[in-house]
């Protein structure tokens, strides 16, 4: 007789022979079904995340499928997972099974949106990169399985994937009071109270506390099981739901693991987060490195939002991203000069070593930032990937910041850290003792020096360690 060790955790698994002992199969079993919840756990990462954020705008915020809620301050983003800090967020979340067809109407003007399911795949884009092209006008979302209902002309048409679905948008007008008169004017409703809709309301965060970010514990499990419940059957998940089934997660069914299921399930989903924490701020996929003599990655991995690869699905990158942000779109991950957006994240300092709230860091951002419209650098807590709730509630500077101080040069030295830089306060993000830290630095409107990597910007390096200069932050 000998023994087996399993990596699980779990216990040993005692040999009969080229079998395990009769009383030990349980133990095998035991590892079997942990090791398909840290999959699932992955798996699940997009689908929980906007159900977890869905809960808070109807259980928190007191939001219906009849409102939208609009973030504007810090601190009403303060639980949005990598939030930009700089412009609003106007958004709510629907499950068509409920309210049928849906109708958005958007006003003319400067407004970019879309729609995503909760696998937060694009089902289209609206505004001024939609096919309205900022003139305004109807969208219909059709619900999986059903015929488009009898449109006027002039009406556009989007067919969903999933039942539940996210709409949100930005109005893109610098001057508050027409961005504000642009958010009043938005209006959704069933396409069945189209006679006579319901007035769409704006509901606020209003300072409330709340987080975005998955639930932990046997929480995860319970959520995913909620939102399951209103959910088709994707045919490329159906394996993944089969081991659901053997967790308790099972549609049409009631979620009641006993005591050795939700030990189980509890311990996968502690394991699954550090596999995802490794998975997101080491990623290990190639190229992910934007220059390589840079701690910089690439932070959306995904090549496009079906999240579909030449041959396989694209399950960590999906993974990666959506632990540490929420929604994609193919402007966030833009490839022509002047269009939408490019993120880079730095996860570690310039020592390879991972950043930490208590020291103090620079950053040096080489003039003429290949940005179009604004650049921007914005810290966020590690453990909830949301803004850094400082007692400055700042979290980010960049170009947009009037009181920045710019260097002779056109360069800028950003400054992190639990007290403030000697000089250059007005450029300092303040980080929290005993609290890891990352950054996302945004290029709006990316151009081409971005493109071909022949700008570069610099390591978040401490303080104790001599900065590059200028010369040094340019490609040879």
């Amino acid at each position: 007789m000998s023994i087996a060790n399993l990596r699980g955790g779990l216990g040993e698994v005692r040999l009969d022979g080229e079998l395990p002992h009769r009383a030990d199969v349980g133990l095998v079993f035991d590892e079997l079904d942990y090791q398909m919840a840290c999959q699932a756990y992955l798996w699940a990462l997009p689908l929980v995340s906007y159900a977890q954020w869905k809960s808070v705008h109807y259980d928190v915020f007191g939001a219906t499928s009849s409102d939208l809620v609009h973030y504007v301050t810090y601190q009403d983003r303060l639980g949005l997972v990598t939030a930009n800090a700089t412009t609003p967020y106007i958004l709510n979340f629907f499950d068509l099974a409920e309210t049928g067809p849906l109708v958005v109407e958007l006003p003319a003007g400067p407004v970019a949106g879309g729609v995503s399911d909760f696998w937060q795949r694009e089902v289209g884009v609206l505004g001024e990169m939609g096919p309205d092209r900022g003139k305004g006008g109807k969208t219909v979302i059709v619900p999986p399985g059903a015929d488009a209902p009898a449109v006027d002309e002039g009406t556009f048409v989007m067919h969903a994937q999933n039942m539940n679905i996210m709409f949100g948008f930005r109005t893109l007008d610098p001057d508050p009071v027409r961005s504000q008169a642009l958010v009043e004017a938005v209006r959704i409703y069933p396409y069945t109270s189209r006679e006579k809709p319901a007035p769409t309301r704006i509901v606020s965060p209003g300072g409330r506390p709340w987080s975005g970010d998955q639930p932990r514990g046997i929480d995860y499990w319970a959520l995913l099981h909620h939102i399951y419940q209103s959910e088709v059957v994707d045919e490329r998940d159906r394996f993944y739901l089969a081991m659901l089934k053997q967790l308790g997660v099972e549609k049409g069914k009631p979620f009641a693991p006993d005591d050795r299921l939700q030990g189980i399930l509890v311990k996968a989903s502690a394991a699954g987060e550090l596999m995802a924490q490794a998975n997101t701020f080491v990623k290990r996929f190639e190229n992910a490195t934007y220059w390589p003599d840079r701690h910089w990655d690439l932070a959306i991995m995904l090549d496009n939002s079906a999240q579909r690869g030449e041959y396989y699905d694209e399950l960590l990158e999906r993974a990666s991203w959506f632990y540490e942000a929420v929604s994609f779109s193919a402007a966030m991950k833009s490839q022509t000069p002047g269009v939408g957006q490019a993120y880079l994240g730095s996860y570690v300092d310039a020592n390879d070593a991972w950043l930490d709230g208590g020291k103090t860091y620079t950053l040096h951002v080489s003039a003429d930032v290949p940005a179009k419209l604004f650049w921007s650098a914005t810290v966020y807590d590690a453990y909830t990937r949301c803004l850094i709730d400082n007692p400055q509630q700042r979290g980010d500077r960049g170009s947009r910041d009037a009181d920045v101080e710019v260097n002779p040069d056109g360069s800028v030295d950003l400054f992190f850290g639990p007290t403030p830089p000697a000089e250059g306060e007005m450029n300092w993000v303040q980080t929290l003792q005993g609290k890891h830290w990352f950054s996302y630095f945004r290029f709006y409107g990316p151009l081409e020096p971005y493109f071909d990597r022949s700008w570069k910007l610099g390591d978040i390096t401490p303080t104790a360690t001599v900065l590059s200069t200028d010369s040094e932050n340019r490609a040879e």
